[in-house]
């Protein structure tokens, strides 16, 4: 049996599937169901990595699908919510800028014969914080409970650990570049 074909890579490929459909329920105003297919896909991604490693299911292409489908997924609720919320802007461009040259940085890493880093917690941290101010944002809003020094709040220290995490990033590149990291 192909050892592609296991319950991580199914659950990575089904996040990858809920993308357009959260996009089509947010921007048809069906947030509630938006709001459901991301927590699905949250879900999914903490219970991909955590089969993967207890039945020993890791593979090269969960590897590339799970971050694949983080990113585009977080890609797609950010320009979602952007769009309705204008005051995302800026974590939108930040999540841009920092993702794109991460991309650049890995696919540097791989042309010298070097293999970019897994996630690290840092990375983690901020993602998991930026599924949370994201849904907060759109639940507060849909039941009415908005206040905006608590929104203003959490998309600061959304931004911060983003922030964080990118420069934690930088520098396991430069050891990696320096042959000072090894990675597996």
């Amino acid at each position: 049996m192909n050892k592609n074909i296991n319950i991580p890579n199914g659950l990575s490929a089904l996040r990858l599937l809920l993308i357009p459909a959260f996009a089509w329920l947010f921007l048809t105003g069906r947030v509630i169901g938006a709001v459901a297919v991301l927590v699905l896909s949250g879900l999914s991604d903490l219970f991909d990595g955590l089969i993967a490693r207890r039945l020993g299911q890791i593979t090269d292409l969960g590897k590339m699908l799970d971050p694949l489908a983080d990113k585009l997924t977080q890609g797609v609720v950010a320009c979602c919510l952007a769009y309705t919320h204008p005051v995302l802007w800026p974590i939108l461009i930040l999540f841009i800028v920092k993702e794109c040259s991460m991309l650049a940085g890995g696919m540097f890493l791989l042309k010298k014969g070097k293999r970019p880093c897994a996630a690290r917690w840092y990375g983690k941290v901020a993602t998991t914080l930026f599924y949370f101010t994201f849904i907060y944002l759109v639940a507060s809003e849909w039941w009415g409970f908005a206040n905006p020094a608590v929104t203003l709040t959490m998309l600061l220290v959304t931004a911060a650990v983003m922030l964080y995490a990118w420069a934690r990033y930088f520098l396991v590149f430069l050891r990696i570049l320096r042959g000072e990291e090894k990675t597996p």
